[in-house]
C-alpha cells in the first residue's frame, strides 16, 4: 500500500493482505521517516507505506506507535507484530536484518566513528529548524549557521571518497541526507545557499547523492519542501499537498 493521502482523525485503520511485508508508518515530509525510506529502498526491502497526519492523528495510531510519532516500523513476520520506533534504531535494525546490502563499515572502529558523526549531526538539525521556522530569520544574521556542516565538509575531504560510505552511499550518507535535501528549501524560503568555495566537497557530494537510486525514489525539490515548511510555519501543515497535486485535473 502506498498512498500520499495521510490518515487522520476518524480514518479507519488500513487493511493489509497477509503478505509478510513490512509496514512503515510515516509522514511524507518528515526527515526522520525519510531516513527509514532511504534505507529500505537502498536495501530493496519491500514495504507498505502508511502516511499519518501528525497534527490530527487517527485514533488507532497510538496502538501502533507507543510514542505517537513517526517513523514506526511494524515487523509483521515476527510473533506479535512488534513495532520499532526512532529512526536511528530502525535503520540500525534494518542494516543487521538485511545484510545483503551493508551500509555500515565492517571495521568496528570505523562504524563507531560514523555513528558519532550521525549523532553529532543533530546539532546542525537544530540549527536548520531555527533558520526555517524562525519568523524573523534576520535574527540569525550574526550566527555562523553553517558551522555544523563545516565539520562534514572537512571529514569528507579527509576521507578522499565520493561518499562518506566510500564509492557508494553508506549509513552516514543516508542519515544526514534528509536535511541536506531540505536545505535547498532555504533558497526559496530564506534566500540562503551553501558557499561554493567553503563547501566544495559537500556540494559535489550533494550532486552525486541526487543520482543515487534510493535518493531519487523519495526525492522532493527545494521549492516543494519550502512550500510545505511555510504551511507548517503558518500553523497548518499541508500533509496532503502532494496527494492533491496528483489528483489535480490536467488542463487541455
Amino acid at each position: 500500500m502506498s498512498n500520499l493521502q495521510h490518515f487522520t482523525l476518524g480514518s479507519s485503520k488500513p487493511l493489509f493482505p497477509d503478505d509478510g511485508i513490512l509496514r512503515l508508518y510515516s509522514m511524507r515530509f518528515c526527515p526522520y521517516a525519510h531516513r527509514v525510506h532511504l534505507v529500505l529502498d537502498a536495501k530493496n526491502v519491500p514495504h507498505h507505506d502508511i502516511y499519518i497526519n501528525l497534527k490530527e492523528k487517527p485514533e488507532w495510531f497510538r496502538e501502533v506507535s507507543s510514542s505517537g510519532k513517526v517513523p514506526a516500523l511494524e515487523l509483521v513476520r515476527e510473533p506479535g507484530h512488534p513495532v520499532l520506533i526512532e529512526s536511528l534504531i530502525i535503520c540500525d535494525y534494518l542494516d543487521e536484518k538485511y545484510p545483503e546490502v551493508p551500509l555500515y563499515p565492517k571495521d568496528a572502529l570505523k562504524k563507531a566513528q560514523d555513528q558519532i558523526l550521525i549523532e553529532r549531526f543533530g546539532q546542525f538539525i537544530m540549527t536548520f529548524y531555527r533558520i526555517l521556522l524562525n519568523p524573523n530569520p534576520a535574527d540569525l544574521v550574526n550566527d555562523d549557521i553553517f558551522a555544523g556542516l563545516a565539520i562534514y565538509e572537512e571529514e569528507l575531504k579527509q576521507r578522499g571518497t565520493e561518499f562518506f560510505g566510500g564509492t557508494a552511499p553508506g549509513m552516514l550518507d543516508y542519515m544526514i541526507w534528509p536535511w541536506c535535501e531540505r536545505f535547498a528549501a532555504l533558497k526559496y524560503d530564506r534566500g540562503l545557499e551553501l558557499d561554493p568555495e567553503r563547501f566544495v566537497t559537500l556540494l559535489k557530494w550533494r550532486d552525486l547523492m541526487l543520482q543515487d537510486r534510493a535518493v531519487k525514489i523519495f526525492h522532493l525539490d527545494g521549492e516543494t519542501h519550502a512550500k510545505y515548511m511555510k504551511s507548517r510555519r503558518d500553523g497548518n501543515p499541508d500533509y496532503n499537498m502532494l496527494y492533491k497535486e496528483t489528483k489535480r485535473p490536467k488542463l487541455e
